[in-house]
């Protein structure tokens, strides 16, 4: 059932696309992210720090597309947020020797280190690679096309995660005995 409260904003944008284009399912998207966190926080008493940085991004750039009224700003984000994501990653790790994936999220996962490592490096490949990826939809393909590849693509998130899954159970079972 969580699943459904984690994907009801990325539906509620798809469905509004349609209906009436990229600016009003920003506007939905926006808001339909605000409601469901107000559900988790309803919910679980509190908000995740990756939750909290999910919507600030949503809004600020959700605002930042309403104000400037480009496609090119819209296909673009993406594009930017995960160089930079796999950016900050990066330099963290290697630059100030602090593995931020960690810090996000070690309250919550009990790993050794060289895991926690291993999971920063595939978060710095898959961020350079949805980067790439986003670029070339933006670059060579229409704003329909780019919206429905931000439908159809998510298999490649749904992918990573799984596999982070998979990964991750393996060696909290080892990491706990």
């Amino acid at each position: 059932m969580r699943w459904l409260l984690d994907f009801a904003p990325l539906v509620a944008f798809f469905v509004a696309y349609r209906l009436d284009g990229i600016y009003t399912a920003t506007a939905v998207l926006m808001g339909a992210t605000a409601i469901q966190m107000g559900v988790v926080y309803a919910l679980e008493r509190q908000l995740q720090t990756l939750q909290k940085v999910t919507l600030a991004l949503i809004w600020v750039f959700g605002a930042l597309t309403l104000a400037l009224h480009d496609e090119r700003f819209i296909k673009w984000k993406p594009t930017v947020l995960y160089a930079a994501l796999a950016l900050v990653l990066a330099a963290a790790l290697w630059g100030w020797r602090r593995n931020l994936l960690h810090v996000l999220l070690g309250n919550q996962l009990s790993l050794p280190a060289a895991v926690w490592r291993r999971l920063t490096l595939a978060w710095i490949a898959y961020c350079l690679f949805m980067a790439i990826l986003n670029a070339v939809m933006a670059t060579w393909f229409s704003t329909d096309a780019w919206v429905d590849f931000k439908l159809w693509g998510y298999i490649f998130p749904l992918a990573f995660i799984l596999g982070q899954g998979i990964y991750i159970a393996r060696h909290l079972k080892d990491h706990e005995a």
